[in-house]
């Protein structure tokens, strides 16, 4: 049985699967190709991350398409209830890459408190010219630890963020309507381990009190956090949006940062994504990563091996 991995899959995955006696392919399809690809090459299973869509009309038109695999968490790509309803299996790794996501969101956090995200911007161009003006410029940095995080969403990455913060010191408040009361466990490399007993708190009272404020929620119709929720915030918050382009309203961010309100934000989803907005793009005060958080090579390998475990179940 052939597995198409369209936008890629570990070698850990490829060679579970190959010793369970698949054919794993592993060319990058064109979207307005894939349909015919499918059919033509007999595949069975499709392996996608977030760049190839999988909609009703690829879905009705690959009837020997059984399987349907994101390697992530969110499946907003796919139309999982429609493929579900056709009797095709669809799967994730909504585990894989929590620690991968929560670890770019302290990295967008350190560098933001630090102006890591300008000053390497500015260094290539000034440094030499420039070195103690640049230097006063990025001395008003701030630390991390005592502050308060506020978490919008607190499934599996939400708490692999607050497992960090916890770690670093933070105090963390979450919001999230279906978690009233969470433990948080936060182990150490010795193997102790402390847990932190966390309640649910409004979302308005999240946005008052927080310090810096990182979202984790799946694609929504509405912006999560817009202009109602800039102006309840507290003046000079940062704002981390490693989840999903579209939760987040990216003109309500730049007047937010105009104003004061927004210190820095962090982000590695745009709404426009592929094509994020120039004015984000060139913003002195927004810290950039190309939608890679769960690009490390150990999230890869977890969700490689996740995924092939699932299909050799399904297929096999």
């Amino acid at each position: 049985m052939k597995i198409l991995a369209n936008d890629g899959i570990s070698q850990s995955g490829v060679d579970a699967l190959e010793a369970a006696g698949f054919t794993v392919i592993l060319t990058k399809v064109a979207q307005e190709q894939l349909q015919a690809y499918l059919i033509e090459n007999g595949i069975v299973g499709l392996l996608v991350r977030s760049a190839t869509q999988v909609r009703k009309e690829l879905i009705d038109s690959c009837p020997d398409l059984k399987l349907i695999g994101r390697g992530g968490v969110g499946m907003d790509n796919i139309d999982v209830a429609y493929a579900k309803e056709k009797g095709l299996a669809v799967i994730n790794t909504p585990a894989a890459s929590s620690e991968s996501v929560a670890e770019l969101v302290f990295a967008h956090l350190y560098g933001g408190v630090r102006f890591l995200y300008d000053a390497n911007r500015a260094m290539p161009l000034e440094g030499d010219s420039k070195f103690k003006a640049l230097k006063k410029a990025y001395a008003k940095g701030s630390e991390l630890r005592g502050k308060t995080l506020g978490i919008i969403g607190f499934g599996r990455i939400g708490q692999a963020t607050a497992r960090i913060a916890l770690g670093v010191g933070m105090k963390v408040v979450y919001a999230d309507p279906f978690l009233a009361q969470v433990t948080v466990t936060v182990p150490f490399f010795d193997g102790q381990q402390l847990e932190f007993k966390l309640k649910a708190t409004e979302k308005d009272r999240l946005l008052q009190q927080s310090d810096f404020i990182s979202v984790h929620v799946p694609a929504q119709k509405e912006y999560v956090i817009g202009k109602k929720e800039f102006a309840q915030m507290k003046k000079g918050v940062g704002i981390v949006n490693a989840a999903r382009g579209g939760v987040l309203d990216e003109v309500a961010l730049i007047d937010a940062i105009a104003d004061g309100t927004v210190r820095f934000a962090g982000l590695d989803v745009f709404e426009s994504e592929p094509k994020p907005e120039i004015p984000i793009l060139m913003h002195p005060s927004i810290s950039l990563s190309p939608h890679i958080g769960a690009a490390t090579e150990e999230a890869q390998d977890r969700i490689g091996l996740e995924l092939a475990s699932q299909i050799i179940t399904i297929l096999g």
